[in-house]
């Protein structure tokens, strides 16, 4: 039987529940719930409620749970920011993997793969998993990138060969206090993203972190600012990465390097002519797989001048992440 206190305690701790409820609703456009509580149920209905070509940001704010969804976000929902209530608990999956059978008998594909299609300018998202569940069965990618001025903050992306996909060739992202794993290949793509304070996790299995297949002509391809390189894997079996094409540009700043890093640091994917095209560098690596007099010739060691051009004013061309589109870009 209730006493008076115990059930003035219990009146005050549910209109407090309340209350967060009601906050949440009012800083956020739309409410993301499995149990209804929400505007929605499931993260596609929401994305798809959002007017078409939007000149201010639309919030979803996404409360805990494992949403087994294949997401698109088209190229008309613009300035979309997917909020996650916490981000080891609020998690947008699917397992689709290359070599897994459409209806037709044919095979998806590495892009078919894909568990979330980013195709709107100006999207951003905090604290979310986003995941590619299908295990260790070839490419399977949790995450394609191809809007512009695209941004994470505190966001994990799992999966294994080929997670993380930043496709656009003319997209801009930008990843600070991530986490990201996977075996080989797991960030690859022609687009130009900085990770900033991310750790990047070698899974065992694995052999390359990153496969950059940057434009020829191309400025800035992968560049990691204050990374920490760590992993499973088994010492010295990873290399930092290998060219998918030619021009690939792929940069290391003041990050530490696990011991699971090659000394050769860099592989050509067995093309010898990418030797001359690609650009791959360090500056200040630290850690047991920081080893400057083993790398390959063919890399780079940054020299503090060359340092100036890697603030992110430069590698955006202008844009700041973090401001409004119409102040930030040209």
């Amino acid at each position: 039987m209730l006493t008076i206190t115990r059930y003035t305690a219990l009146l005050t701790l549910l209109f407090c529940l309340f209350l967060v409820q009601a906050q949440a609703q009012k800083q956020h456009d739309f409410v993301v719930a499995q149990d209804g509580s929400g505007d929605f149920k499931s993260v596609q209905e929401a994305i798809d409620a959002v007017p078409d070509f939007r000149k201010n940001t639309t919030t979803i704010y996404i409360k805990k749970g494992v949403y087994k969804e294949k997401l698109v976000l088209p190229t008309s929902k613009t300035m979309v920011k997917l909020v996650g209530e916490n981000v080891q608990h609020t998690v947008l999956t699917y397992d689709d993997y290359a070599s897994k059978k459409n209806r037709f008998g044919e095979e998806m594909g590495t892009t078919g793969s894909t568990s979330f299609f980013i195709f709107g300018d100006d999207f951003s998202a905090e604290n979310i998993t986003f995941e590619n569940s299908a295990g260790p069965v070839g490419q399977a990618v949790a995450v394609r990138i191809d809007g512009d001025r695209v941004m994470f903050t505190n966001c994990r992306f799992l999966g294994n060969q080929d997670t993380l996909y930043p496709h656009g060739e003319k997209s801009r992202q930008y990843y600070k206090n991530c986490y990201i794993e996977g075996t080989t290949d797991f960030i690859f793509g022609w687009s130009t993203a900085v990770f900033e304070n991310c750790e990047i996790y070698s899974k065992k299995g694995g052999s390359y972190v990153t496969a950059a297949s940057t434009l020829e002509g191309a400025p800035y391809g992968f560049v990691f600012l204050n990374c920490r390189l760590t992993g499973d894997a088994p010492k010295d079996s990873y290399y930092l990465g290998r060219p998918w094409r030619p021009h690939a540009k792929t940069v290391f700043i003041n990050s530490y390097l696990g011991p699971h890093i090659k000394p050769e640091g860099w592989h050509n994917w067995n093309k010898p002519e990418a030797e001359q095209t690609t650009f791959y560098a360090e500056y200040k690596s630290k850690g047991p797989g920081a080893k400057a007099g083993k790398r390959v010739k063919w890399a780079h060691q940054l020299s503090n001048n060359q340092l100036d051009d890697y603030t992110l004013e430069k590698i955006f061309d202008g844009w700041i992440p973090g401001e409004r589109p119409e102040t930030a870009s040209k």
